[in-house]
């Protein structure tokens, strides 16, 4: 199950593709299919089929969008949250060999396309909520249980 919570930046960021796909590329594609339902036969027409297909694709997106910005909940920073870990952390482990990892736990619709961020609902933020530093943490993994010792907590305010 999805959790509804996002960051302040992660709302934005969909918010500006929502604006750009039904303010910018739409009007592009919709203009591209309308010029090239005018060359006349359509069902041999590769230019208006594909522009089509992209029409369709920014209208899916555009309609997720539209729903998901309305049940998401901004989580901001509060000082209270200060010297734990909670949503919108970043957080520093380290496993038992000495190797560390940075990342910061997000909402799932901020994960894409960032290495460095992990999602609320992972089994590994799950176990870190409300640690400390120095705090010992256990993940079960496919691979088997893993012990993580939590190095630094920081937010972003």
């Amino acid at each position: 199950m999805k959790t509804n919570l996002i960051t302040r930046a992660g709302f934005t960021k969909l918010t500006d593709e929502l604006n750009y796909l039904w303010r910018e590329y739409r009007p592009e594609i919709t203009q591209k299919v309308a010029w090239a339902a005018s060359l006349g036969d359509r069902s041999e027409n590769a230019d208006y089929k594909e522009n089509k297909r992209l029409l369709r694709q920014i209208d899916r997106r555009v309609r997720f969008l539209r729903k998901r910005l309305e049940e998401v909940r901004i989580v901001d920073y509060s000082p209270q949250q200060q010297g734990r870990v909670f949503f919108g952390a970043w957080v520093v482990i380290e496993d038992e060999s000495g190797q560390q990892r940075r990342f910061r736990i997000v909402g799932p619709d901020e994960i894409y396309g960032r290495n460095d961020y992990i999602s609320i609902d992972s089994p590994m933020a799950r176990a870190l909520l409300k640690k400390q530093v120095d705090d010992e943490v256990t993940v079960t993994t496919p691979t088997g249980t893993k012990y993580w010792l939590v190095h630094t907590i920081e937010y972003e305010s």
